[in-house]
């Protein structure tokens, strides 16, 4: 989707920078690409490029989660059982909004499995952004893993927009042209 929507944003005339995780996509042409592995590189180049940023779409899912240790070797099983701690993962979506400008734009994602709408605008109000898009990754049909995907684009305003379902160019698409019309509007 975060490839899919970068595309559109460059073909409405937007310089675009996309910060990605691995992934098997080709670069979208005319788009910056910056590749990183760890979420701690994510925040890391995000924060590098957020200052001058006018719109900020984060759609990446990210681990809430990571393993508090890391071996540098594999372990060998021994017989006896493992029990891995966990510690969370830097929220980047939060710490960018903390600082961020009033004229910038930031837009999330919620990647939900059930209660979508409600669990979408926790995150709205938790996260100190303007709009989460919401969609649902359950099941056959959820967006992960899918040509197709719907979007419900919420905003701390009440404004409520449904997206799709289409395919993930048409969503993006549909999503950027959102954006723009919001841009475009008198400040309410």
């Amino acid at each position: 989707m975060g490839f899919a929507i970068a595309a559109a944003a460059k073909a409405a005339g937007w310089t675009v920078d996309l910060v990605s995780g691995p992934v098997a996509l080709p670069e979208p042409a005319g788009v910056m690409l910056y590749p990183v592995v760890t979420a701690d590189e994510m925040l890391r180049q995000t924060d590098a490029l957020f200052g001058p940023c006018d719109v900020l779409i984060m759609t990446a899912a990210v681990s809430d989660w990571r393993p508090k240790v890391m071996h540098p070797q594999k372990l060998k099983k021994d017989g006896a059982g493992l029990t891995v701690e966990f510690e969370p993962v830097p929220d980047i979506l939060a710490t960018l909004a903390q600082r961020r400008r009033a004229d910038q734009l930031l837009v999330g994602f919620a990647a939900e499995t059930e209660n979508i709408e409600a669990n979408a605008l926790a995150k709205l109000d938790r996260k100190g952004i303007d709009l989460v898009a919401a969609n649902s990754v359950a099941g056959p049909d959820g967006a992960f893993g899918n040509e197709l995907n719907r979007l419900i684009l919420l905003g701390r305003d009440g404004f409520r927009q449904a997206l799709g379902p289409a395919t993930k160019t048409v969503v993006a698409q549909q999503l950027i042209a959102a954006l723009v019309a919001r841009l475009a509007a008198p400040a309410r």
